[in-house]
Order: C-alpha cells, then sequence, then structure tokens
C-alpha cells in the first residue's frame, strides 16, 4: 500500500521527500504483519537540510534518506506526509 497525503497541487510543490523505516506507527498496515513500513515527508524544493533534520531529531526512523516521489516504488507499505517545518 502506498498512501499519499500529497493535493494535487502539492504533487507539483513537494516533489521529493525524506522517507524512513517507521519504528513508530505500529498499527499501519505492514507492521501488523510482523514487517516494517517506510514513512516520509514531503517538502518543497529548498527545504531539504530542515526536513532531513526534523526527521533525524525524531529519533524513531531508520535508514533515512532523501527520494524524488515521482520515481520512488518502495518495496513496503509506505505512508507520504506533507511536512510543514517541524508538524
Amino acid at each position: 500500500m502506498f498512501k499519499d497525503n500529497r493535493t494535487m497541487e502539492e504533487k507539483l510543490t513537494h516533489r521529493q521527500a525524506v522517507v524512513g523505516t517507521d519504528t513508530y506507527h505500529p498499527d499501519f498496515n505492514a507492521s501488523n504483519r510482523g514487517e516494517s513500513s517506510y514513512a516520509g515527508w514531503a517538502f518543497k524544493d529548498g527545504q531539504e537540510g530542515a526536513c532531513l533534520a526534523w526527521v533525524d531529531r525524531r529519533g524513531d526512523m531508520k535508514r533515512i534518506r532523501v527520494v524524488w516521489l515521482d520515481e520512488y516504488r518502495p518495496s513496503k507499505d509506505t505512508h507520504i506526509y506533507v511536512w510543514s517545518g517541524g508538524n
């Protein structure tokens, strides 16, 4: 399952995301099967450093990386959120 919270407009302005293995949401589909899932936060151009630092500070993500969402084909259940500067 790939769940993307971006609006059609945000898909034009939030084209990259910081993603990682999600250890926080144990009720997300994959975790119910004993598997890990991915979570990501889409950001606007120029916000990569701030978004990456915010995700890193959370402490609940593993294997953190930046991806282009147009090309991203995750192998596990993934939920993409919209990053709004520290939500």
